[in-house]
């Protein structure tokens, strides 16, 4: 049996456990009684008996009973015992109740004292486990800061504040950056997941929708509902645009994001090591929100494709059944001869990012190809006053 010291310790620790870190007594004791039969049948019963532990939450006391089944005629002694054994201890047993003997053994508590010590450790590794995750499961999508902590081949690992280490894939790392031990960085978390050694924390400084909450804590606009982000699309270290939406007509949505003198969006360029970004007006208008999502170049004419600007695109099959065609809505935009590589960007970036951002797939053609008399009736051609 125990001794009461090592009692009073386990009964001590269960009320720490429940009243300090919000462990139920009635988890541990669950897997207690589990980690003592296990720990019985591991030094005790060569014989793989079905047992149990029972436990006396208000002292401490905890025994082992061994349970078998009454039967008319035994089989199998381990697991069975006969009706009329089992009168022998109480005439009110009947074939197919559990006849339960102790079988505790004397020497039981120093085993059982050590395997409490393990399970009770074990839960509170398991709740500090489950609170992080809890934790951070709700940062998901959110910013956080930390501290580059070191690196290998795969991930750069950075510290978060509560001292959790999140992993920074290749792709998520900003190639205009240079990360060093204790380096501050803000950082997305995109992805938390459950693990047996720990939460894993997954971080990201190209995503998207982290110049989106660096936004939203930039502009007050935003957070309140006056300003909204209608899309982002990044070339993460390089280039970004952002379609920005006024819900007040009072409330020039471009010139809020851009802040007096450029303040605001210059403050989030810096948090990105330079990265350019452009921000331009959402329209629902189709050709306008085209237009403003070329800028700074100059836009002539918008001439969308037939079919209302759809194209199909035959799809491979799918466990051999016919996929839907993918639909890609595709436009011709007509630009001064000059604006031509403005237009396109370098490395085909600045059409490249209106074309994700607009949903559109985009052509330029500069305005000396283009036969003004064979534009579309619906099509018009910015002219120069």
């Amino acid at each position: 049996m125990s001794t009461k010291k090592q009692k009073a310790e386990l009964l001590g620790a269960m009320d720490v456990l429940e009243k300090e870190k919000g462990i139920k007594k009635d988890v541990i004791v669950n897997a207690l009684t589990d980690a003592l039969a296990n720990a019985y049948q591991k030094n005790y019963d060569d014989n793989n008996a079905n047992v149990e532990v029972k436990i006396d939450e208000q002292t401490g006391d905890f025994k082992v009973f061994a349970t078998k089944k009454v039967v008319d005629e035994v089989t199998n002694p381990i697991e069975q015992i006969s009706l009329r054994d089992a009168m022998h201890v109480s005439h009110g047993y009947e074939i197919g109740d559990d006849f339960k003997e102790e079988v505790t053994p004397n020497d039981f508590g120093r085993i059982a004292a050590q395997t409490a010590k393990s399970v009770v450790l074990q839960q509170l590794r398991e709740e500090e486990r489950r609170i992080v995750y809890e934790k951070y499961n709700k940062l998901k999508d959110d910013l956080v800061d930390g501290e580059v902590a070191r690196e290998d081949s795969r991930f750069i690992y950075i510290n978060l504040t509560g001292g959790v280490e999140a992993a920074m894939n290749k792709h998520d790392q900003m190639p205009n950056e240079h990360y060093r031990t204790h380096d501050h960085v803000q950082v997305y978390v995109t992805r938390v997941l459950k693990d047996t050694k720990g939460p894993q924390v997954f971080v990201s400084r190209t995503a998207p929708d982290l110049l989106k909450r660096l936004f939203e804590k930039e502009v007050p606009e935003i957070s309140q509902g006056i300003v909204e982000i209608k899309g982002i699309v990044r070339e993460a270290g390089d280039r970004a645009k952002v379609a920005v939406f006024s819900r007040d007509s009072n409330v020039d949505a471009v010139g809020t994001c851009v802040g007096p003198r450029g303040a605001r969006v210059q403050t989030i360029v810096n948090q990105l090591g330079g990265e350019n970004i452009d921000i331009v007006k959402f329209e629902e208008e189709p050709e306008d929100f085209i237009r403003n999502a070329l800028n700074p170049a100059e836009v002539k004419a918008v001439i969308f494709d037939e079919n209302n600007g759809e194209i199909e695109e035959n799809q491979p099959k799918v466990d051999g059944e016919e996929s839907e065609p993918r639909v890609h809505r595709g436009c011709t935009v007509i630009v001064p001869d000059d604006q031509l590589s403005l237009a396109i960007g370098k490395r085909g970036q600045n059409v490249r990012l209106a074309a994700q951002l607009t949903g559109y797939k985009i052509d330029i053609k500069p305005l000396s190809e283009v036969d003004t008399d064979d534009l579309d009736e619906g099509s018009s051609l910015e002219t120069d006053e």
